[in-house]
């Protein structure tokens, strides 16, 4: 008996696709998908809706999601090894958590909503159903999301918003 594949149901993801194309913010994530590509990649999304002030992330947390930002400022911010806090925002078009999806690794910072936001989830275990099914749309994904991180990190001032 063959287990049946589960159906993946589409998202309306078009608030999402403006945000990207929108965007300013140095770290910003290029538009990495054609339309029909966003309609394939939205069924392994969940929108995720923060109050301001709510916590999406800890620091120290071993979770691997990805999100990436719709609307609304995220704060994020670790106390280093001499007791500073250290902060970035970052903006609608943009992600987070892309250190420890990457990594494997506990989550490098703190993340809270400065305001109201709305965030898409990309969970690893639904980045891996991704990776099998849709392979060219899993890689345009992950080398946007890479390079990200790449521009954070070549920005001392930038660093503290991989997580």
């Amino acid at each position: 008996m063959n287990a049946s594949t589960p159906t993946l149901t589409k998202q309306d993801i078009q608030g999402l696709i403006n945000a990207i194309v929108q965007a300013t913010a140095e770290d910003s994530l290029s538009n990495p998908l054609k339309p029909e590509q966003w309609e394939l990649f939205s069924a392994y999304l969940q929108p995720c809706h923060l109050a301001a002030g709510q916590l999406l992330i800890n620091q120290g947390a071993n979770d691997r999601t990805l999100y990436f930002v719709e609307s609304g400022n995220l704060s994020v911010h670790y106390e280093d090894e001499k007791g500073r806090l250290r902060m970035a925002l970052v903006s609608p078009g943009s992600i987070v958590g892309e250190g420890a999806f990457f990594s494997h690794r506990p989550r490098g910072a703190t993340v809270q909503a400065a305001a109201a936001c709305k965030l898409w989830n990309l969970t690893a275990l639904r980045f891996s159903e991704l990776s099998n099914r849709q392979p060219a749309i899993a890689l345009s994904v992950v080398m946007a999301a890479g390079a990200v991180l790449a521009k954070r990190l070549g920005n001392r001032k930038r660093r503290v918003a991989t997580t």
